[in-house]
């Protein structure tokens, strides 16, 4: 039935559905947060070059990357629930993988098992999409809200299990991948809990317009660049930060505790950005959260004690939210039901090549030109986003008129 219109699902299930997507969230982010705190220093400590030490979250990103669109191709044809639940596995073998790697100080091995680790983070990414899919047109910024919002608990739990399980077992590191297998195996038992509407075989069929009509939309394109960029600034910054932090000489725990904070930033506000969206409009959210962004970086480069790094990293997480949360709301009002899973796809795709080109450049400048130079580089992608939120308010107006 058709998933935008609710055919086949009462909203009044719309709560228990956006919850449990919501903690669905807060895993997927526990095991995110982790594979990025530890994945560079793990990366840095196998690694046969400095440079090369974000590698391995690089080939995470790449994992997503090269499954995306396939997996939003794959969701269409055997519906959200089997799709996700399937996907999921794939973060169990990348775990055995990643566990393996360090058994055997195999610093490519780790890569691949990263990049095979993403495919599980490329099926993940849709949970909030699924959110709007079964809510009503006037709840689906909140319900995108509230299913980010799960990964506040990813934020706290993700570094707090990073800390304990570092050394838990074997070299160091080992013991922090395969504690991911337990979150991913709660994942897939809550996932087989929702209720998600699918496609009607009509709407499977269905091609819709072509992709090329599709990107046409001003508004298709700014959702698309502000996602990628956002997600970019983002990335790169976050990735880089506990290099720095281990190169300016604070210890592991204050890089886990400036890491927390920051995905709390990322994930707190977005129990209240829908209503801010609803209040005040999508594009006055977006840039208010590009402010932040700048606002990050000028305490990053006012000095590196702990407190510099953890104001910039807050700033740098709020800052993503209102851009991410704003960019997924404008891409919803782009696309028929049946056309969701390209659209989406391609959004998703452009989302992790930027996170991919972040993470490893982040890692090459940050070992090589110093963290002043990283977040000199992130002003561009700045710039851009405030550009095109611009041109979309001035076509919005030209509507109006």
């Amino acid at each position: 039935m058709n998933s935008r219109h609710g055919n086949s699902l009462p909203f009044g299930n719309t709560h228990r559905n956006v919850g449990l997507l919501a903690a669905c969230q807060a895993l997927l982010m526990t095991n995110n947060s982790t594979l990025i705190a530890i994945n560079g220093l793990a990366g840095l400590a196998l690694a046969p070059n400095p440079s090369l030490a974000t590698l391995p979250v690089t080939c995470w990103v790449v994992g997503g990357a090269l499954a995306t669109m396939s997996a939003s191709q794959y969701m269409k044809r055997v519906g959200r629930q089997s799709g996700l639940i399937r996907g999921a596995s794939i973060g169990i073998v990348g775990a055995l993988i990643c566990a393996a790697a360090i058994w055997q100080a195999s610093f490519w091995l780790l890569c691949f098992g990263a990049l095979v680790f993403g495919g599980f983070n490329a099926f993940g990414q849709y949970y909030r999409f699924v959110a709007t899919e079964v809510s009503p047109p006037d709840f689906r910024a909140t319900a995108v809200s509230l299913v980010l919002a799960g990964g506040l608990v990813g934020g706290i739990l993700g570094p707090t299990t990073s800390r304990v399980t570092v050394d838990l077992a074997g070299p160091r590191y080992m013991g922090a991948y395969l504690v991911l297998i337990a979150f991913v195996l709660l994942t897939m038992a809550i996932l087989a809990r929702i209720r998600i509407p699918d496609l009607s075989a009509a709407e499977q069929a269905a091609t819709g317009r072509p992709m090329s009509e599709i990107a046409r939309q001003p508004k298709y394109v700014v959702a698309v660049l502000c996602g990628a960029l956002s997600y970019g600034v983002m990335n790169f910054l976050m990735t880089s930060t506990p290099i720095a932090m281990g190169i300016c000489g604070h210890p592991f725990g204050d890089a886990a505790f400036v890491f927390s904070a920051h995905v709390v930033a990322m994930f707190a506000p977005s129990f209240v950005t829908g209503s801010l969206i609803k209040r005040f409009g999508t594009i006055p959210v977006m840039l208010a959260g590009a402010a932040l962004n700048i606002a990050a970086i000028g305490v990053a480069l006012a000095g590196i004690a702990v407190a510099n790094f953890w104001w910039a990293l807050v700033l740098l997480g709020v800052g993503w939210n209102f851009l991410y949360i704003g960019a997924t709301a404008l891409l919803t009002e782009t696309y028929r039901p049946e056309e969701r899973a390209k659209a989406q796809g391609v959004n998703e795709f452009a989302i992790f090549a930027m996170m991919a080109i972040s993470s490893l450049s982040s890692g090459m400048i940050v070992t090589n030109a110093g963290w002043d130079r990283v977040n000199y580089s992130a002003v561009p992608l700045i710039a851009m986003v405030i550009l095109s939120l611009g041109f979309l308010s001035i076509q919005n107006r030209r509507i109006k008129i």
